[in-house]
């Protein structure tokens, strides 16, 4: 699972990398939780919460059923 974890975080990518941020996968546990670091601008925006559920966490879930919740480490 964790491959198609990358694939869909790199979906993400480039919209995140407009603003001048990232997404690092940390870790993806066998019960669906998706561990992600937000870097650059992205690690110290105030609307990362957002960014993180509303974009990142709807994204996997869409592609990926098994996805439970991403949580930011």
């Amino acid at each position: 699972m964790k491959e198609k974890v990358q694939e869909a975080l790199n979906l993400v990518r480039p919209a995140l990398q407009a603003d001048g941020g990232d997404v690092e996968l940390v870790d993806v546990t066998e019960d669906g939780i998706v561990s992600v670091k937000l870097t650059g601008a992205c690690g110290s925006c105030p609307m990362s919460t957002m960014t993180l559920k509303m974009g990142i966490e709807k994204t996997l879930k869409e592609r990926i059923p098994e996805v439970k919740e991403v949580v930011q480490v």
